[in-house]
């Protein structure tokens, strides 16, 4: 038997054992997951101690099919930043103490987290950012403003990148952080969207005050940190639907039959379905051959292939859907709303998945991005010219 056959047999058995004593049934679902942390049974992959078994990152996709197949609920959509992102940032970058304060509350639902990345001025080019984080003793005071920040609203963490040292190139001069949301000089406001919903955000930081001991790696290594964020957020988004026949491809089939019940329905609508198919089917096996790499869970920048595939497969889908509707894109209502949880996956509704699917080649990286990261880190091709690259950060025009 080969180390990943025994791994995925043990972890069966594990979580066989572990539903036994805990009942999805009759155990409330935070309860569950907290005793699924202290059973190592949240992120196998990870320390002992830490919710973790110290298994390999290719066993964690079976633990969490297991879990969904027994009827658990499935909290990504509710922290995707926290569960995608920030647990494998913090184990990887994080001391103990760290660990031990953010890992179990992130896993029950306790704390929902959110990214505070991207500014009006730094998007693309991330690193480029200028909110600065100047160190007073044992803290640190952030002055600046986050754009885009997914659910920020109802978060009471946030990953923070900051510039700590202005006299250094743009990569070399950041820190990063864990930000409490609720601390004074935290603002955030709404940003509404296309659908009507306003699940972005802005974020004001206005002398919000960081203690020392929420910096994740050591001052001047928060692009090498924030490189492990957006690798597991890429992973994170471009991953969703692992089962054959489910997610934005469930929508279109679902909208073809309908279509083709009225008689709406033809030969050219069934032959783009069956192409959507076909490359969904095909990213689907291409995401399940890179989880079953055994590794340390955090990925390369093979993971902007799913990313860059799922946001071009959900336009192209969702486009489907609204073309084969009556009634097109007539929507009752974009009455403003602040979801509680990411629609980043899709909506009940075809016609706001369309919308928010536009969002899908800008969120977690633009596809242009996408495929210059796969160009030149993949393929091997020669690097886009970055004459800023060594030029202190203060000194770029802007």
């Amino acid at each position: 038997m080969s180390d990943v056959a025994r791994d995925n047999a043990e972890v069966e058995r594990l979580v066989k054992d572990f539903l036994a004593e805990h009942p999805v049934e009759t155990t409330p679902d935070r309860e569950l997951r907290a005793a699924r942390y202290d059973a190592g049974l949240a992120f196998v992959h990870f320390d002992k101690g830490f919710g973790g078994l110290g298994l390999d990152s290719s066993v964690q996709p079976v633990v969490e099919r297991l879990f969904l197949d027994a009827g658990c609920e499935d909290w990504m959509a509710r922290n995707v930043i926290g569960l995608g992102m920030a647990a494998q940032t913090v184990h990887t970058h994080g001391d103990d103490e760290q660990r031990a304060k953010y890992l179990k509350p992130l896993f029950t639902g306790e704390e929902i987290w959110c990214q505070l990345f991207s500014e009006p001025g730094a998007g693309s080019d991330l690193a480029a950012l200028g909110a600065r984080a100047v160190q007073d003793g044992e803290n640190y005071i952030v002055n600046g403003q986050k754009i885009w920040t997914s659910l920020a609203h109802v978060s009471r963490r946030g990953l923070l990148v900051a510039r700590t040292d202005p006299n250094l190139p743009k990569h070399r001069g950041l820190s990063y952080f864990v930000l409490d949301m609720t601390a004074p000089g935290v603002e955030v406001r709404p940003l509404r969207q296309l659908t009507g919903q306003a699940e972005f955000n802005e974020v004001y930081l206005t002398d919000a005050v960081v203690p020392v001991a929420d910096r994740l790696g050591a001052v001047g290594e928060g692009w090498r940190v924030a490189m492990t964020t957006l690798m597991n957020e890429r992973v994170a988004i471009g991953r969703r639907g692992s089962r054959r026949g489910e997610g934005a491809i469930a929508a279109a089939v679902a909208e073809f039959r309908a279509a083709a019940a009225d008689g709406r329905a033809d030969a050219s609508a069934r032959d783009r379905l069956l192409r959507l198919w076909t490359r969904v089917e095909a990213a689907r096996l291409t995401n399940l051959r890179a989880a079953a790499q055994r590794g340390t869970g955090v990925p390369g920048p093979e993971g902007s292939i799913a990313k860059l595939q799922m946001a071009e497969l959900n336009k192209a889908i969702y486009e489907l859907c609204v073309d084969l509707r009556a009634d097109g894109m007539l929507i009752d209502s974009y009455e403003m709303s602040r979801p509680d949880r990411s629609s980043a996956s899709g909506s009940v509704d075809p016609r706001r998945a369309f919308l928010r699917s536009l969002a899908n080649s800008i969120e977690g990286g633009t596809s242009e991005v996408m495929r210059n990261i796969l160009g030149e880190r993949v393929l091997g091709l020669p690097g886009e010219p970055r004459v800023d690259r060594d030029v202190p950060w203060k000194d770029v025009p802007r």
